[in-house]
């Protein structure tokens, strides 16, 4: 791979504005990633602050349900703020201060991502700023609020469909306005070098421990690893470890919305063409015109793209990834929550979604590892109004 690509894909496309602050970026964590101190204070907040290591759960209701194949759950949930996006917040914003900056921004879709950078902010006296949809705002009150009790500003984005990718794009024109003093913190494994490499070493964890606690328990790798994908990092997180691993199956859920045969998702690999868009080549949904609206019932897979990473292991044939529909998430996410009392993120129901289907194909001596990226405590009341009950919030 050369410098900030993954085979054709990656890349840092930006303007000369960005160019600088990118290379200041990229030469820290070359100086830090591998600095004994740095390592040590990280580890440090990933064990007393975030939790980690987070569980590997067996699903036995799950898997007698089913009747297929041995369901372990990787449980991100349990993470400090609920999700995974504490893993890359940490190392990003251990960095920034490092580096000795005072203000982090964000961009947010679901609002977990907001709610870890904002917490993360708080926790080492910087400032921040978020910048979230006005659509996903709505959709996700209750993190907006989460993030303004941590000290966050949040920056309501109403260009375009008002939902993750214009939010990306607010927070990179904040950056390029910004002093000398900020730090754009990305969530997602998506963007210009070397956020794409950054984001997918600070989540790779996820796999590491999956690695060493299902040989824990079973003795050996699992057949497959399953997480959902928008940008991907929660996946590309579960997967990397397990690349060179070519006994293992990896299986990207991407959001099929209302069908991939409508207008209405955001399946970036099953339905898109390679392109250029937020810094990075990589596969996004496009028409004749360029890039085409996308929609899925999760706020964190609502974008048009996919990260640079996934988009070379489709090419080179190493994970595959599927469609998941609106409808089978919201089956999905009330399935977990009433056979093993575990309500998942919506973004992870689509990862439960396809192995409800997959599970009972196999043999009862293959091991599936679902990553359940985040929790569904700010999903519930959607899903409440999805089913048609009133909610109020």
């Amino acid at each position: 791979m050369s410098k900030g690509k993954f085979g054709k894909f990656g890349g840092a496309y930006v303007p000369d504005v960005l160019k600088s602050s990118l290379t200041k970026v990229e030469a820290a964590y070359e100086r830090y990633i591998n600095d004994p101190e740095f390592i040590k204070d990280l580890g440090i907040l990933y064990a007393q602050y975030a939790g980690r290591p987070s569980v590997l759960y067996y699903a036995r209701n799950m898997t007698a349900d089913l009747g297929g194949a041995k369901i372990y759950l990787k449980r991100e949930d349990l993470n400090h703020t609920g999700s995974h996006k504490i893993n890359n917040v940490l190392g990003q914003a251990l960095l920034a201060k490092k580096m000795g900056m005072k203000r982090l921004i964000a961009e947010t879709g679901a609002g977990q991502h907001g709610v870890a950078t904002a917490t993360a902010a708080t926790l080492l006296g910087m400032e921040c700023d978020v910048y979230m949809g006005k659509e996903d705002m709505a959709r996700q009150a209750l993190n907006v609020y989460r993030m303004e009790l941590h000290g966050a500003k949040v920056h309501s984005v109403t260009s375009g469909t008002a939902t993750l990718s214009d939010a990306v794009d607010a927070a990179i024109e904040a950056w390029c306005a910004s002093d000398e003093d900020t730090y754009y913190l990305l969530g997602s494994a998506v963007g210009p070098h070397p956020f794409p490499i950054m984001v997918r070493d600070f989540q790779a964890i996820i796999g590491r421990e999956i690695k060493a606690q299902i040989r824990e328990v079973e003795g050996r790798l699992p057949d497959s690893v399953i997480a959902c994908v928008g940008g991907g990092s929660n996946a590309i997180g579960s997967f990397y470890e397990f690349v060179k691993d070519e006994s293992v199956e990896l299986i990207g859920c991407e959001a099929a919305g209302r069908g991939v045969n409508t207008d209405e998702h955001a399946a970036a690999i099953t339905k898109g063409r390679p392109g250029t868009f937020h810094g990075m080549e990589s596969y996004f949904v496009q028409d004749e015109n360029g890039l085409s609206p996308v929609y899925s019932i999760s706020a964190g897979l609502d974008y048009p793209g996919v990260g640079p990473e996934h988009a070379h292991l489709y090419d080179i044939g190493r994970a595959k990834y599927v469609p998941v529909t609106d409808d089978e998430a919201v089956v999905a996410f009330e399935y977990l929550a009433r056979m093993e009392g575990i309500i998942p993120a919506i973004e992870s129901a689509h990862a439960i979604a396809y192995a409800m289907k997959y599970a009972p194909t196999l043999g009862k001596d293959k091991i599936i590892v679902i990553t359940v990226s985040g929790r569904g405590d700010k999903d519930v009341a959607a899903m409440a109004r999805y089913r048609g009950m009133k909610m109020y919030e």
